[in-house]
């Protein structure tokens, strides 16, 4: 991969980092797309001497997106958020696989969702499930990698929980039954350059274990070193909870919580990148510190 151009669209996020990182380390020559190019200054410091460049480009306005794409041998969209979702999920990564085929990028990777599915009923799913079939529209051979639930240091998931359990003594859970497979983002990034061998693809990515909501709040607890009173709230009150505004879970959340969000069992996955998942247990530790009663000098349950 040394001296090729990737353009990555969102380089400067949660999972964006990671990802560029991992192409440096290839030697490829990284162009980051950011509608604010500042939030990716900190990966220079990554980066040899010309290794990297950044460019300002919205995927929601095609007009700005010929300069990412121009000379680029490949293309990484990872946008995603979870408001204005048709915007982004949709017409956004449509925007991107249509300038990546008019300015002859040889190949492209989109980052989507377990659960995506144009008949999902939550919106999220419903979007990502479009997007694919947009993307692969107008960039037939591109490659679609979907995730679970990624965690790692700076995420908006483990930390979440982590804290709520960490305010409340008595800490609510929604969804309790819920199973989701958290994938950690170093794996996320390799999966997305391995995926570069793999044109046409898809993949889905999950860590090496499936938990519960109520399993998942009970680990962070006692890694922790915490001791709350777990309140599982039966289903009919965790919907009317999220109908209501300002509450940790919205109504699209709360229905993407109704499917497994687990890997397939007929789908391809990071054993077919080559790529061992890493368990949460192995790094969290690292993190999770942060939320005992007395930091680094707490002691775990």
């Amino acid at each position: 991969m040394a001296q090729q151009i990737i353009t990555v669209f969102g380089g400067g996020g949660f999972i964006g980092r990671y990802v560029v990182q991992a192409l440096l380390r290839t030697g490829a020559q990284v162009r980051v797309a950011e509608r604010g190019p500042k939030n990716a200054w900190l990966l220079k410091a990554q980066a040899n001497l010309g290794q990297i460049a950044f460019v300002s480009a919205d995927i929601t306005r095609p007009e700005t997106l010929g300069p990412a794409v121009t000379g680029a041998d490949v293309v990484i969209n990872l946008v995603g958020r979870f408001d204005d979702m048709d915007t982004v999920h949709v017409a956004g990564a449509r925007n991107v696989a249509e300038a990546a085929a008019k300015a002859g990028v040889a190949q492209l990777v989109h980052m989507s969702a377990i659960g995506a599915d144009p008949a999902s009923t939550s919106a999220y799913g419903r979007t990502k499930g479009e997007g694919e079939a947009a993307v692969r529209a107008a960039f037939p051979s591109a490659t679609i990698l979907r995730p679970s639930v990624v965690f790692g240091r700076e995420d908006q998931f483990i930390n979440r929980f982590a804290n709520l359990i960490r305010m409340m003594p008595v800490t609510p859970v929604l969804g309790a039954a819920a199973t989701l497979q958290p994938v950690f983002v170093g794996d996320v990034a390799k999966a997305v350059v391995a995926a570069l061998a793999h044109p046409g693809e898809t993949f889905e990515l999950g860590g090496p274990e499936v938990y519960t909501m109520a399993a998942l709040n009970r680990w962070i607890a006692e890694r922790t070193g915490r001791d709350p009173m777990f309140l599982e709230l039966p289903d009919a009150v965790c919907g009317l909870i999220a109908a209501l505004p300002g509450t940790p879970i919205s109504r699209d959340q709360w229905a993407m919580l109704q499917s497994p969000n687990i890997v397939a069992n007929d789908a391809k996955g990071l054993a077919d990148l080559g790529i061992q998942p890493t368990p949460l247990d192995l790094v969290a530790e690292g993190w999770l510190v942060e939320y005992r009663r007395h930091g680094r000098f707490g002691v775990a349950a």
